[in-house]
């Protein structure tokens, strides 16, 4: 389980880095891209974070 939430946080890192680049180039459509792709990992994160611990 460890090993999945670090894979998830290393995709929220690059999504943050992902949606700076596209702010910096001032690229709107990239910009929303990077946004919706960090919602997405969260959404996804949601139901582990919901998970009662074994």
């Amino acid at each position: 389980m460890k090993w999945i939430i670090a894979g998830w946080l290393l995709f929220i890192v690059s999504a943050l880095f992902f949606i700076a680049a596209a702010w910096r180039a001032g690229d709107l459509l990239t910009l929303a891209g990077g946004i919706f792709f960090l919602v997405a990992c969260f959404s996804f994160l949601v139901p582990i974070a919901a998970r009662k611990p074994q």
